[in-house]
């Protein structure tokens, strides 16, 4: 287990990282989510020992291991942007690490074909790593790593150089790949959906905090509050302030109240929180919410559609299967179920609404 107790950092003026505890065990796969300059590499950086936190603990199984230089440690790390050694032939930068621990000759050459062939390098491993392309060079860095066997693995946003074919297929392999031999395995993600598509746990970063840690799919279904929401949102959460009395509240631009179900009779101001995907051009029931608005931009994805308009002077956005028959400008009106809402109170702490379904 790798264990992270209150780690601070800062560079400059510049908090990096702030009260930071984490419990990361081995065998099971731990994401860290956040957009880009969230935290996510300097705190992996950090558990590799590549940084000194200004102050708090790291310990692996038990043992403290700061003040343990890199090259002592048992540690694999691979990065966006792929690092190989161009000198050498793509069998010999797999088998460097091998080398390096005077692993017999026939056992390196049994490990490094079984990367190859898993990572689909068997065909280039007499070649030099410049003959090969981005997503090529990036396999062949997660395949050193693979026949490492570290203790802790760290791949930072390791497949966004990927063609989607290939990340899809290594997202369902990789966690396997790596828990099966006992590591401690992190993985940094700016994307929600892949840090669902992967599992394990998730540690939610938001300016160099962790606002949230515990199974993903706890995380994207019951956030502990609105950064937490925001954090495991893509497209962004969309929010507008409503006024609660007695539990019910008027839902802006309309007439109409509305009840939460399971929400004790609560006062004052909240935020309510509706994902992408849960706003629907059909009414399903007549409790639905009807949110209506302005259609500002339009954004065709292949088989996707993102329509975006204003809805009480706040920009928000509905995700479609297919190409919109909507026009910019065009009055807009979408649906949305009242289980599928999120509610924030005035500090920005969930309440949580049973029965909710937030698929």
């Amino acid at each position: 287990m790798l264990e992270l107790k209150n780690i601070n950092k800062k560079v400059g003026d510049t908090t990096c990282l702030q009260d930071i505890s984490l419990q990361l065990s081995r065998q099971e796969l731990n994401i860290l989510l956040g957009p880009t300059g969230s935290g996510k590499t300097t705190l992996m950086r950090i558990m590799a020992g590549l940084e000194k936190p200004d102050s708090g603990e790291i310990l692996f199984d038990g043992e403290s291991v700061l003040g343990i230089p890199v090259q002592k440690r048992n540690v694999a790390m691979v990065y966006q942007q792929f690092i190989n050694y161009p000198s050498m032939s793509v069998f010999d930068n797999i088998a460097s690490p091998l080398t390096l621990t005077g692993v017999s000759k026939g056992e390196i050459e049994r490990k490094v074909n079984e990367a190859a062939e898993l990572l689909q390098l068997t065909p280039m491993l007499r070649r030099a790593p410049d003959t090969l392309s981005g997503g090529q060079q990036q396999r062949l860095a997660l395949a050193r790593a693979l026949v490492k066997q570290a203790d802790l693995v760290l791949l930072d946003e390791p497949l966004a150089n990927l063609d989607y074919k290939l990340r899809e297929e290594l997202r369902s392999q990789l966690p396997a790949l790596f828990a099966d031999k006992g590591a401690v395995l992190v993985y940094a993600t700016t994307e929600p959906a892949e840090a669902l598509v992967l599992g394990g746990n998730t540690a939610c970063m938001h300016e160099g905090r962790v606002v949230q840690f515990g199974p993903t799919l706890d995380g994207y279904r019951q956030p502990k509050d609105l950064l937490a929401a925001r954090t495991f949102s893509d497209p962004p959460l969309n929010t507008v302030s409503v006024q609660m009395r007695d539990g019910a509240f008027q839902v802006p631009g309309s007439d109409s109240t509305a009840v939460l179900p399971g929400l004790p009779a609560a006062e004052g101001s909240f935020t309510l929180g509706v994902r992408a995907h849960h706003l629907s051009t059909e009414r399903r029931t007549e409790e639905d919410l009807v949110i209506s608005g302005k259609v500002s931009v339009i954004e065709i994805s292949g088989s996707e559609s993102f329509v975006h308009f204003e809805y009480e002077g706040q920009p928000w956005v509905i995700l479609q299967h297919g190409i919109t028959q909507f026009q910019q400008d065009d009055n807009f009106e979408s649906f949305v179920s009242i289980r599928n809402l999120l509610l924030f109170d005035d500090r920005g702490y969930s309440c949580q609404i049973n029965s909710q379904n937030n698929n």
